[in-house]
């Protein structure tokens, strides 16, 4: 099929041909790909949604004062009133709120903190 081509330029042709279709196939099984929730992070992802993002995403309520972003919160050493980021403290701040944040004290069971915090894990993906 490439008579036409020495030999040696035949075989580095094949050999970029490889690596490219290698390269590609590694980058579309992994360069983007998401890691699909658990059953518990997909529910603290909707509780997220829904209870959640408006302020701390969308500030649809136009608060003057932006509330923190949440993405990668436990990646931080810190939550953003300096206290350490560990799931004690932000369970803290959301059934007894902080600031302008209202406290959602008796609006979460257990279950449901427990999987709003493991999706705030995920880094909110």
């Amino acid at each position: 099929m490439l008579s036409f081509l020495p030999l040696i330029w035949q075989m580095r042709l094949w050999a970029v041909v490889f690596c490219v279709g290698m390269a590609s196939g590694l980058c579309a099984a992994g360069c983007h790909r998401t890691p699909a929730l658990t059953a518990q992070e997909a529910e603290g992802k909707r509780l997220y949604t829904g209870r959640c993002s408006h302020c701390h995403e969308d500030n649809d309520l136009a608060l003057k004062k932006v509330p923190p972003d949440l993405h990668g919160v436990f990646t931080r050493k810190a939550l953003p009133r300096g206290v350490a980021a560990t799931d004690d403290a932000v369970r803290q701040n959301i059934l007894h709120g902080k600031g302008m944040m209202p406290g959602f004290a008796g609006r979460f069971t257990e279950e449901q903190m427990a999987a709003l915090l493991a999706y705030l894990h995920t880094g909110l993906l």
